[in-house]
């Protein structure tokens, strides 16, 4: 689903909709999956429902499981989409995903 792209990113391809949520979301065993393969260090017992940092456009987004949510979608808030400039959703988007060090960073200097 996601493939390494930079140094600090993967690259992956999902439907993207609006949603009357407050936060990004997906379908939540893909983000538990996504989270388990590409976010875990396997050293002792992690949270498979930390949010995920993806990129779409120039915005940073956390992402949260959904039991609402399709597979292979990527549900955002309103507001966001029309910030972000996408038009006739739900519609396939590139979609950046954060390695874990640089998703960690993100956080830490508050850009999600």
């Amino acid at each position: 689903m996601f493939e390494p792209f930079s140094s600090g990113y993967y690259l992956g391809r999902l439907f993207v909709e609006p949603s009357h949520d407050e936060t990004a979301t997906m379908q939540r065993d893909q983000h538990e999956r996504v989270n388990r393969q590409l976010y875990a260090t396997d050293e002792g017992i992690e949270s498979l429902d930390a949010p995920l940092v993806m990129k779409l456009g120039e915005t940073h987004l956390a992402v949260h499981g959904s039991s609402e949510v399709p597979e292979g979608t990527l549900a955002v808030p309103e507001e966001t989409l029309d910030a972000i400039r996408i038009e006739n959703p739900p519609t396939l988007s590139d979609v950046l995903l954060a390695k874990a060090e640089h998703a960690r960073r993100l956080v830490s200097y508050g850009a999600v």
